[in-house]
C-alpha cells in the first residue's frame, strides 16, 4: 500500500524517481556523481579500503593479549567475515558502476539496504547483528577517508529523486546540472534558502516533511508533487500513471510559455515592467538569457565563498566571475550583492563554530550580511576591488545587504572609497558604478529618506523583510504556517518602499529605482498585487520569470492601482481575502 508523507510544497511541478538518501545512515559522509569512466577508480578506492581493514583487524587479532577472552577473537572474525560478504562488496561495487556514487555514498546506500533485511529478521539475535555490520562499514569510511576523492561529475542515467534530512545551500549547488529529478527534506521553511535553490533548479521540491527521511527507502519508487506538498512512496501503478500524465501535462505548459521569451515585458495599458534574473554561480547567465530575463537583478556572491573558510577567493578569483557574469550578459544591467553570509548560508561548518558554539544561538539576529564584512575590512575590500574592476566591462550595480544603521552606510561608502584610492594607487582600471541598499529589516523602511538619499537605488528583499517583521525564523518549518507574505504589516512596509522611493522625485530631481528581488517577486499569484502598488522591477529565478510575464501581459496597471490599494485598508482576514480576489479575478 502506497504511504503519503505531507510537507511544505517550495517548487512546483511533479517528479517521479527513485529514492536517494543522503546520509540515510547515522554516518556523515560526502555524496558526489564521479565522472563518467572513473568508475573503476573508485571501485579500486573501496578495494584498497576493504584491504586496509582487512589489514587492521589482522593486527588487533594478532595483538591481543594470550589471557584475552574467546569472544573478543571470534567478535574480529564475524566483522572479517562481513567484510568479505559479497554484499558489502560486490554490492556496493554495484553502485557506484551503475549510479556512479562516490565510494562512501555507495557504502551507506548498500548498508541502508543491508539495514532494512536485518530489521525484517524474526530472530532477534540475528536482527541485533545489523550493530555488526554498521561497524564495518564505520571502519570502511574511515578507510576512505584518507584515499582521496575523484572529480564530481552531475550526470546520471537514471531518474533520481534527493532524499535527506536536511542539505545546505551550498551542497545543492553540486546538484545543480539536473543530477535530481526532485528532492525532499524533512525540515525547512519555503523561503530557506535551500528552498530558493531548489526553485532556481526548476525542479519539484518538499521541504518540512518531517519524518521522511527515516520512512522512505533506499531506491524506494517516490512521486514528489511539488504543487501539494505531498509524497507518495511506493505508489501502485495506477496513481503512477496518474502523475506521469500529470508531470507531462505540466511539460507542455512549460513548452508554451517559452513562446513569450522574446515578447516585450508590457502591460495591457502600455507600462513596461522589468523583469531580472537571481543568479547564485556565474554560470547560471545562459538560463537567464534563455528565460529572456533583461538582466541579473540579484547575483548571490556567498556561493563564492561557501565550504571555503580556509580558502577564501582571492581578487583575481572575484573578479573573473564579476567580469564574467557582466560579459556573459551582454550589456545588459547586473546587479551584484556583496556577500550575505550568516543564519542558513553559514561560511563554513567548522568556521561557524570558531567563537565557542553559543554565539550563534539565533544566526539570523547575529553576524551576518553587511555586519560580517564589516568586520572583516580586508576581506570586504577585496570583494569591492574586484567589483569595481569588474565595472570596466558592463553596466554594474553593487547591492548592500541587511543594512539597518547609519553607521554601516557610512563605513560601506568609506571603504567603497579606500577600494577606489588603493586601485588608483596600483594602476588598476575600475569602471563606474550605482550603489544600492536591500530593504530587509522594518528599520529600513522607518528610515527610508535616508537610504534614498544616500543610494542610488533600493532592492526589497521580502524573505527576509517578512521574517524579520514578524519575528519568524523562515527555515523553521514548525513556524512555517506563521510565515505570511501578504501579511498587512509586511504589506504596509513593501508598499511605503514603493511609493516613496518613486515620490524621491519631487525633492531628489529623479525617481528612486525600486525592485524586489526576494520571492514574492516570482511568484505569479502576486504579480497583479505589486503591479498595483506600483512595482516596475521584479527579479527571480530564471524558472519563474516567463510565468511571471504572462501575468504582466495579462494586467492593466490603471485597474489593478485602486484595487492595490483597497488590500492595503484592509487588516482583517477575511476583508482581505475579499480584496485580493476583486484583484485577481
Amino acid at each position: 500500500m502506497a504511504l503519503q508523507i505531507f510537507g511544505i510544497p517550495v517548487s512546483r511541478g511533479v517528479a517521479v524517481g527513485r529514492a536517494v538518501l543522503m546520509s540515510s545512515a547515522r554516518l556523515d559522509v560526502a555524496h558526489y556523481f564521479v565522472d563518467p569512466g572513473q568508475e573503476e577508480q573508485e571501485v579500486d578506492r573501496l578495494r584498497a579500503a576493504r584491504q586496509a581493514v582487512r589489514a587492521e583487524l589482522d593486527a588487533l587479532q594478532t595483538e591481543l593479549p594470550q589471557d584475552a577472552p574467546a569472544e573478543l577473537s571470534a567478535f574480529i572474525d564475524v566483522h572479517k567475515m562481513l567484510l568479505d560478504d559479497p554484499q558489502i562488496g560486490r554490492e556496493t561495487a554495484v553502485w557506484i558502476r551503475r549510479r556512479r556514487y562516490n565510494a562512501e555514498w555507495a557504502l551507506t546506500a548498500q548498508l541502508e539496504v543491508i539495514g532494512r533485511s536485518f530489521d525484517e529478521m524474526d530472530d532477534s539475535y540475528l536482527r541485533e547483528r545489523k550493530a555488526d555490520v554498521e561497524q564495518v562499514v564505520e571502519r570502511l569510511l574511515r578507510a576512505l577517508r584518507g584515499t582521496g576523492g575523484l572529480a564530481r561529475g552531475m550526470s546520471s542515467d537514471e531518474d533520481l529523486v534527493l532524499v535527506a534530512h536536511d542539505i545546505s545551500p551550498a551542497d545543492m549547488m553540486q546538484f545543480k546540472q539536473g543530477v535530481f529529478r526532485g528532492f525532499v527534506t524533512d525540515v525547512g521553511g519555503k523561503t530557506s534558502h535551500t528552498a530558493i535553490v531548489a526553485r532556481s533548479l526548476d525542479i519539484p521540491a518538499v521541504v518540512g516533511a518531517r519524518e521522511a527521511s527515516r520512512l522512505i527507502r533506499q531506491d524506494d519508487w517516490v512521486i514528489i508533487d511539488g504543487d501539494g506538498g505531498l509524497l507518495i512512496v511506493d505508489p501502485s501503478p495506477i496513481i503512477l500513471e496518474d502523475y506521469r500524465v500529470r508531470k507531462q501535462e505540466s511539460s507542455l505548459a512549460r513548452e508554451r510559455l517559452k513562446r513569450l521569451k522574446n515578447t516585450p515585458a508590457r502591460t495591457l495599458d502600455g507600462q513596461m515592467v522589468e523583469l531580472l534574473a537571481n543568479i547564485e554561480l556565474p554560470d547560471d547567465c545562459d538560463s537567464a538569457l534563455q528565460s529572456g530575463a533583461a538582466g541579473v537583478g540579484l547575483f548571490r556572491t556567498e556561493f563564492l565563498f561557501m565550504n571555503r573558510a580556509h580558502d577564501l577567493p582571492g581578487e583575481e578569483e572575484q573578479f573573473e566571475a564579476y567580469r564574467h557574469v557582466l560579459q556573459s550578459m551582454q550589456g545588459r544591467p547586473v546587479t551584484i550583492r556583496t556577500i550575505d553570509i550568516g543564519a542558513d548560508k553559514p561560511l563554513d561548518t567548522e568556521a561557524d563554530h570558531r567563537d565557542g558554539d553559543f554565539t550563534h544561538l539565533n544566526p539570523a539576529l547575529g553576524l551576518r550580511a553587511i555586519r560580517y564584512s564589516l568586520s572583516d575590512p580586508a576581506m570586504f575590500r577585496v570583494q569591492l576591488r574586484a567589483l569595481l574592476r569588474a565595472a570596466s566591462f558592463g553596466p554594474l550595480r553593487i547591492l548592500i545587504p541587511m543594512l539597518a544603521h547609519v553607521g554601516e552606510i557610512r563605513q560601506t561608502f568609506a571603504l567603497l572609497d579606500t577600494a577606489r584610492a588603493e586601485l588608483t594607487s596600483s594602476g588598476q582600471s575600475y569602471g563606474p558604478v550605482e550603489v544600492g541598499a536591500m530593504i530587509e529589516v522594518p528599520a529600513a523602511v522607518l528610515m527610508l529618506p535616508l537610504f534614498l538619499k544616500s543610494f542610488d537605488f533600493v532592492s526589497v528583499g521580502t524573505n527576509d523583510l517578512v521574517q524579520y517583521t514578524l519575528a519568524i525564523d523562515r527555515a523553521d518549518e514548525s513556524v512555517a504556517a506563521l510565515y505570511d507574505p501578504l501579511h498587512p504589516a509586511v504589506l504596509q512596509l513593501l508598499g511605503q518602499t514603493i511609493t516613496q522611493s518613486h515620490a524621491a522625485e519631487s525633492w531628489k530631481g529623479r525617481a528612486v529605482h525600486v525592485s524586489v528581488c526576494g520571492e514574492m517577486a516570482g511568484d505569479p499569484s502576486l504579480t497583479r498585487l505589486l503591479l498595483g502598488l506600483g512595482l516596475r522591477s521584479f527579479s527571480m529565478h530564471p524558472a519563474q520569470i516567463l510565468s511571471v510575464k504572462q501575468e504582466v501581459l495579462r494586467a492593466d496597471c490603471a485597474r489593478l492601482a485602486p484595487l492595490a490599494k483597497a488590500v492595503l485598508a484592509e487588516f482583517e482576514p477575511e476583508g482581505q481575502q475579499r480584496a485580493l480576489a476583486a484583484l485577481t479575478a
